[in-house]
């Protein structure tokens, strides 16, 4: 059994808490506010987690934490998509710290930003060329953290994952979820404010991100997963049509076309909404295919996306909750 300290107390960071107390380890569960309402390990060892009050830029508090910790796991989410730019480094610059001083290995969970817009699948070896400035930061995070680990001073990996959905996701942090599946269980046509509803889309099912994290965040320092990015298994991609027929299928409600906001629209809107100006800079992910490999980690690890089926299915008996 070992000590993990998990940062963040959204959809990964409960998930990967979950994911590591049914392994039989205990975590540190560091959360802003240090409350946390749902908390799906407590059916199985309620004792095995300590939710704490943190502020995820803070080194000095991080490291407390962290110490005689195997592992970090930072599934942080800044609260706006509007400030990223202040958000970030403190985070990234006081995980580092925390994991040198300590000797914790860190689980940085990222997402696909950095890779910008690409024709083709995206793999691990994909290069990373961010099309604007959240790109970067995800990009220039993962490049200050892979040169320390080159450098001997930590052991970090990355697990990318596309759009989120399932049990748990907070608010503002689901297309499928917050767009499309709410909609359709009010009996409203889904309208998203970007994008195209033919257009070919990975989703990474939050759960599978905890499992995941977890089974890295145990691997021992010699193992391959270290020093390198994984892609989180993730289901064959669907479009907004594909999700919405799929989740009105399996919910038993009336199926409904997606609509979408016409690009010059969205445009225009961004000139005086701060959301819709900042959106520009990654709506070529639902403009185009935007389709995530997670073979290799399959191969590697031996596990699988959860069945999107099954997956769905889970999700809308959450929302309906």
């Amino acid at each position: 059994m070992t000590h993990h300290l998990v940062l963040g107390a959204g959809g990964v960071g409960r998930t990967t808490t979950a994911a590591l107390v049914a392994q039989g380890h205990t975590v540190t569960l560091a959360s802003r506010s240090g409350r946390v309402v749902e908390r799906p390990w407590e059916a199985s060892n309620p004792d095995a987690v300590e939710v704490v009050a943190a502020d995820a830029g803070d080194a000095g508090r991080l490291t407390s934490l962290a110490t005689g910790a195997t592992s970090i796991v930072n599934a942080v989410n800044p609260p706006s998509y509007l400030t990223w730019d202040t958000d970030w480094p403190p985070v990234a610059a006081a995980t580092l710290a925390a994991a040198e001083t300590t000797g914790a290995r860190l689980v940085i969970i990222g997402n696909l930003y950095g890779y910008g817009r690409v024709d083709s699948p995206m793999h691990e070896d994909t290069p990373l060329r961010p099309a604007g400035h959240k790109g970067a930061i995800r990009a220039d995070m993962w490049a200050e953290a892979l040169a320390r680990h080159e450098a001997g001073r930590v052991r970090v990996t990355e697990l990318r994952s596309s759009d989120y959905f399932g049990p748990g996701t907070t608010p503002r942090t689901s297309y499928l979820g917050d767009v499309i599946l709410d909609a359709l269980l009010a009996g409203r046509p889904p309208f998203v404010p970007v994008g195209r509803a033919d257009a070919a889309h990975s989703w990474t099912y939050v759960p599978d991100v905890g499992a995941l994290a977890a089974r890295v965040a145990t691997s021992d320092t010699s193992d391959d997963a270290w020093g390198r990015a994984w892609h989180v298994p993730t289901s064959a991609p669907r479009t907004f049509d594909e999700t919405a027929r799929d989740i009105a299928r399996l919910a038993g409600v009336k199926p409904r076309k997606v609509r979408v906001l016409p690009r010059p629209l969205g445009t225009a809107a961004g000139l005086v909404v701060p959301f819709m100006r900042e959106v520009r800079e990654t709506r070529h992910q639902f403009e185009r295919p935007f389709v995530l490999d997670s073979s290799l980690t399959e191969q590697t690890f031996g596990i699988a996306p959860t069945p999107w089926d099954d997956a769905l299915t889970a999700t809308i008996a959450a929302r309906r909750r």
